[in-house]
């Protein structure tokens, strides 16, 4: 079992950048692939980004490609979200999200841990 915990969002103005961070229970945060997904107003939960438990591959929603990176770092069991050249449209509450041993996650049914969010807001 995995507990996780966001923590980093805020209020920003468009263009700015913003780091969320994730940090994980457990001794086994390696063999877990992670998610980035952000839910707007009134909208459903939307997939950002995630990174494979091997070997650090990493996938993105096209919305936010060439702006936002996901990264991992194994030692202190985090996970981090850097976005850069922030919208209005970044507008949404954070999660992160984990999966042990999978691969490639791109839909929030592939998860089965998830931190309570954090929330993000850009102003125009």
């Amino acid at each position: 079992q995995v507990q996780l915990v966001e923590s980093g969002g805020g209020l920003v103005q468009a263009g700015d950048s913003l780091r969320l961070s994730c940090a994980a229970s457990g001794r086994t945060f390696s063999t877990y692939t992670l998610g980035w997904f952000r839910q707007a107003p009134g909208k459903e939960r939307e997939f950002v980004a995630t990174i494979n438990y091997y070997g650090g591959s990493t996938d993105y929603a096209d919305s936010v490609k060439g702006r936002f990176t996901i990264s991992r770092d194994n030692a202190k069991n985090t996970v981090y979200l850097q976005m850069n050249s922030l919208k209005p449209e970044d507008t949404a509450v954070y999660y992160c999200a984990a999966r042990q041993l999978g691969a490639n996650l791109r839909s929030q049914h592939d998860y089965n841990h998830w931190g309570q969010g954090t929330q993000v807001t850009v102003s125009a």
